[in-house]
């Protein structure tokens, strides 16, 4: 784990987010590929995917796979993260205020609550798919940074710095729906021997213990108290990240002794380059043998595309330009209305946690799941196109043509005087 030296988390975020989401849309189309080439690849990939390879550590499991160690186990790293950026923005960085926080934590609710709104109207008919409403409600960063990334100088910083923070609220809204929604059952004395192993964390926190091995011991312990407590397991992530010690730094670069800053800058390579495309790879694997136009516009499919490409960009963008409107916001900062649009559409692209929640909705119907998985990928593409086009096509702002002018001027003259 290399320390922060004089990097920041969110440098280093955007950046391995970028190239981690291109990664990613590669382990989709290869699980996509993988799933149609032939009938024996598809079973050979299923196969893959649930071998019992042990242990069994809940009755409710069973033997594990690796389908679930991903899911349960490495999931739970990616939560940690996910955990440590939303402590990090809101002790010391861009939702440190209200004032900060106003803007993208309503834009991030209302783009969390038209999706559900469009999913329920579409499959208002059918009693048994309502359980799925919160599966187009999440924004994939790392997928939407990475489309962010292909389109180079052509995105302002002001709309990525709006993408990541909108994600990072949208990760907390999805949070709590998972652990109050999705957890059908409680265990109450593995939950109370979770609760205590988040006072050991507390304590040590608050009597300034800095050494991340004993924290990373207790998450392992709280992860498994969880799993058997029956709240998804992955919660134990944020909730760990949550007692994480974090040394402030206003206005300035990373601590390089705060464990929070040494454990996300750590943890960002891993998640962005291994375990965001295995969990890509392992649940993006639909067939699409002998499926017809039917099953494409059935109401589940069509209600999660739906909200997502539509839901989201309607309720992220009309909340921006209602804020701004009203006087309750400023305008993203060297960014035209038509790029504010392109950025709306592509927070919607939902796949990693949509595919997350989508397992979770419907946990005994391999099908319903199945047919969330196509709409998710619809939604997502759909958005991933509109955004980038959108943003490839848009007139840029006079004042990011003048920045990109300036930053080229410095590199030309940097490049003048290096030696040799």
């Amino acid at each position: 784990m290399r320390r922060s030296g004089s990097r920041s988390a969110l440098r280093d975020f955007l950046e391995s987010e970028a190239a981690g989401g291109i990664l990613l849309i590669v382990a989709a189309v290869l699980a996509m590929v993988v799933a149609n080439v032939s009938a024996d690849a598809n079973h050979l990939y299923h196969d893959i995917l649930h071998a019992e390879i042990g242990p069994v550590l809940t009755d409710k499991l069973g033997p594990m796979t690796p389908h679930l160690w991903i899911n349960d186990g490495l999931m739970a790293i990616f939560f940690l993260l996910v955990g440590l950026e939303i402590k990090r923005e809101f002790v010391d960085g861009r939702l440190a205020t209200w004032k900060q926080r106003r803007l993208p934590v309503v834009a991030a609710a209302a783009g969390m609550l038209v999706p559900a709104a469009i999913y329920l109207a579409f499959t208002s008919d059918d009693a048994g798919l309502r359980n799925g409403w919160a599966i187009p409600a999440a924004t994939d960063i790392a997928f939407a940074i990475g489309v962010l990334a292909l389109l180079g100088k052509r995105a302002p910083t002001s709309l990525k710095l709006f993408l990541t923070t909108v994600a990072i609220v949208d990760d907390m809204g999805a949070v709590a729906i998972i652990a109050i929604v999705y957890t059908p059952g409680i265990h109450s004395l593995a939950l109370m021997a979770a609760a205590a192993i988040l006072v050991v964390m507390f304590v040590l926190n608050r009597r300034g213990v800095t050494a991340l091995p004993l924290y990373l011991l207790c998450f392992a312990a709280l992860w498994y108290a969880v799993l058997l407590s029956g709240v998804h397991a992955t919660i134990a992530g944020v909730l760990a990240a949550f007692m994480i010690p974090l040394r402030k730094t206003p206005g300035a670069p990373d601590a390089a002794d705060s464990p929070l800053h040494i454990l996300e800058h750590g943890l960002h390579p891993w998640s962005a380059y291994l375990i965001v495309p295995l969990f890509g790879f392992a649940n993006a694997g639909v067939s699409l043998a002998g499926m017809v136009l039917s099953d494409i516009v059935a109401p589940l499919p069509l209600g999660v595309a739906m909200g997502l490409f539509l839901g989201k960009q309607a309720g992220i963008f009309g909340c921006i330009w209602l804020m701004v409107r009203l006087g309750w916001a400023n305008k993203l900062r060297g960014a035209t209305w038509v790029q504010i649009y392109g950025v709306s559409a592509l927070c919607g692209i939902g796949f990693t946690m949509s595919l997350f929640i989508g397992g979770l909705a419907f946990p005994a119907s391999p099908l319903l799941i199945e047919e969330a998985k196509i709409g998710i990928l619809m939604g997502s593409v759909l958005a991933a196109v509109t955004g980038f086009a959108i943003l490839r096509f848009a007139p840029l702002h006079p004042d990011h043509v003048e920045a990109n002018a300036r930053q080229d001027a410095e590199i030309e003259r940097d490049g003048d005087v290096m030696p040799g």
